[in-house]
C-alpha cells in the first residue's frame, strides 16, 4: 500500500491498487498548476484510492470542462485529478506520495506546448497530445466499459 499527503499533512491518502505508468505532462495548465516545467502524474483506479484524513480541506478546480484538479486548501499542494470521461481513474501527483511508488517513467505528453526553457534529454517517448488509453491504470478500461 502507498500513502501520501499534502505539504502541511492535513490531507492524507492511501492507494492499494497498481499505478499506471508515470507521465510527465507539459501543457501550460499543468505547468501553472505545478509551478514547474511539467506535472508528474500516474493514474490509479478510483476504487483503489482513498482519502483517509482531511477530506474537508480538499478544494476542486475545474481546469477545463472535462478535467478536475484537487488540492489542499491550506497549503495549496496539488494532490490528484480526474477526467470526466474516465470516472474510474484518478491522476495522482507523484510528488505527494511518501515512498517509491513502484511505477516508472513512460512518456512526456503534450510536448507541443512544452516550456521553451526546458530541454527533454531522456530516452522516454514524446507525444504531442494525450497518451493512449493503455497509459491508464491497470484494468481501468475494462472496468469502465462494464459500468
Amino acid at each position: 500500500m502507498l500513502t501520501g499527503k499534502c505539504l502541511c499533512g492535513g490531507v492524507r491518502f492511501e492507494i492499494d491498487s497498481a499505478l499506471g505508468p508515470v507521465i510527465y505532462r507539459h501543457c501550460s495548465m499543468c505547468r501553472r498548476a505545478s509551478g514547474s516545467a511539467f506535472a508528474t502524474n500516474a493514474s490509479v483506479r478510483a476504487d483503489g484510492f482513498r482519502i483517509v484524513a482531511g477530506r474537508e480541506l480538499i478544494s476542486e478546480y475545474a481546469s477545463s470542462p472535462s478535467s478536475r484538479r484537487r488540492f489542499c486548501s491550506l497549503c495549496g499542494s496539488p494532490l490528484f485529478g480526474s477526467i470526466l470521461s474516465h470516472p474510474v481513474i484518478r491522476r495522482v501527483r507523484l510528488g505527494a506520495i511518501d515512498s517509491d511508488p513502484g511505477a516508472r517513467s513512460a512518456t512526456h505528453i503534450r510536448i507541443r506546448s512544452k516550456s521553451p526553457w526546458f530541454e527533454i534529454t531522456d530516452h522516454l517517448e514524446h507525444l504531442d497530445e494525450a497518451p493512449p488509453p493503455a497509459y491508464l491504470a491497470p484494468g481501468s478500461m475494462k472496468s469502465q466499459t462494464q459500468e
